[in-house]
């Protein structure tokens, strides 16, 4: 064999190689999302909480000090590439049903308009505010970086809401169409845009190149997104989709192939305005709300494969990240326990007292504030990126994933405590 077909043979094996490993990955982390989903529901909670506890287990956390020689084996036999993209389209995706999944008509009433206003700015100012007030107290052991940096970043950490597990949360509680469920989602996307803003500036700020002009251009930019997609993308989208007329749960191939090619260029487009790729692909889902044939057609051809082959591919990806065992002294738990406490606390009573003060009655607003402080692994992005810049410690991430599980795991219960108070009836 001359050198250039030995070293075609050998690119060829270590093709086939890294793909054995992926595939690896892949068969043990789909089975464990099916168990930790089933387990967690069979405990009153959604499936996306089990999901996202297997995911952490199935890091440092737990498999890699039970068993770390086959925890190498598994996960770092591989690069890590394939697992990341695969993690990211994944949310891409999900982000997309469930922009469709809601009726942004409840926001056609002022009130609701206002209520979402009044939530999306409590929920970010106070939680804010008590994460700076925290973080400034406790950067000096937690961090090598300057105290006012590591404080922005967990002041931002506090306000993120996670709006693709609050989704999926909603989805499985069939919320996704009342009025309170569209007042809290509508709150968690305009959380999210402007931490996601925030988290942009305070990233500029610590590397010490912020420009004014430079992040006004960014909003602006993310505003033109907006009214393009609403006025311009919107109009074209629903002349395909009526020419296409999905219906009992199908849609024509063309259409399937003309919607992912829109919602990854958005999601392409958002990630270069610099607010994350899975915005793109919520938008696009917004401004198609309407459509029900459409929501079933996607429900049936894509919905399942996304959350049973997706999601637990990110929760695991962001796992490998997280090693709890790191936490080795009562003084570490004692204040991760008040970085948990603290951060459920101003979240909450932001939320409530933002939607009584918007005429909603008690378990309205106690559901309101519940799934506003659900903040999953979304918070995950701003921590990585302390960490990643040196902000945020080790232990100081490990503390804030802590935070954001138990954050998540409290949501359903409450949820389904309240729901039978406000005679909206919870799916089994």
């Amino acid at each position: 064999m001359d050198i250039a077909g030995a070293a075609a043979a050998t690119g060829t094996h270590k093709n086939e190689l890294m793909l054995f490993y992926t595939l690896l990955e892949l068969t043990l982390i789909v089975l464990a999302g099916r168990l930790g989903g089933g387990l967690a529901k069979r405990c009153g909670q959604s499936a996306a909480v089990g999901e996202i506890i297997i995911g952490i287990l199935l890091g440092p956390s737990l498999f890699g000090m039970v068993a770390p020689r086959a925890f190498d084996y598994v996960f770092y036999s591989a690069p890590p590439e394939p697992l990341t993209i695969l993690s990211n389209l994944g949310l891409v995706l999900l982000m997309f049903q469930i922009g469709l999944e809601f009726d942004f008509a409840h926001l056609s009433e002022r009130a609701n308009r206002a209520a979402v206003l009044r939530v999306s700015v409590a929920c970010l100012g106070l939680p804010f505010a008590g994460g700076f007030a925290l973080g400034y107290l406790i950067a000096a052991a937690s961090a090598p970086a300057l105290r006012i940096d590591t404080a922005l970043f967990i002041a931002t950490a506090f306000s993120i809401t996670a709006l693709p597990m609050l989704g999926r949360i909603m989805m499985e509680l069939d919320l996704t169409r009342t009025r309170v469920g569209v007042i809290a989602i509508s709150s968690a996307a305009v959380n999210d845009v402007v931490g996601w803003l925030l988290l942009a500036l305070i990233t500029a700020l610590t590397i010490s190149d912020f420009a004014a002009g430079r992040f006004a251009l960014r909003v602006a930019m993310v505003a033109a997104f907006a009214l393009i997609s609403a006025l311009a993308v919107r109009p074209l989208l629903k002349g395909a989709i009526r020419k296409s007329g999905p219906r009992d749960g199908r849609m024509s191939a063309n259409l399937l192939g003309g919607l992912l090619a829109v919602i990854f260029i958005a999601a392409m487009t958002t990630y270069q305005i610099g607010i994350f790729a899975i915005f793109g692909g919520f938008m696009m889902g917004v401004i198609l709300y309407d459509e029900t044939e459409l929501l079933a057609a996607w429900r049936a051809r894509l919905g399942d494969f996304v959350a049973v082959f997706f999601l637990p591919i990110f929760f695991t990806y962001t796992g490998l990240r997280t090693s709890i065992g790191g936490l080795d002294t009562w003084a570490d738990w004692g204040l991760c326990a008040a970085i948990v406490v603290t951060a459920s606390l101003v979240k909450l009573c932001a939320g409530y007292f933002a939607a009584r003060r918007s005429g909603r009655d008690h378990p309205e607003s106690m559901m309101i504030a519940y799934m506003m402080n659900t903040r999953g692994l979304m918070e995950l992005i701003v921590i990585n990126v302390g960490l990643d810049l040196g902000v945020i410690s080790p232990k100081l991430f490990t503390m804030l994933v802590i935070m954001a599980i138990f954050s998540t795991v409290i949501t359903t219960p409450a949820l389904r405590y309240y729901l039978p108070r406000t005679g909206i009836r919870a799916q089994a």
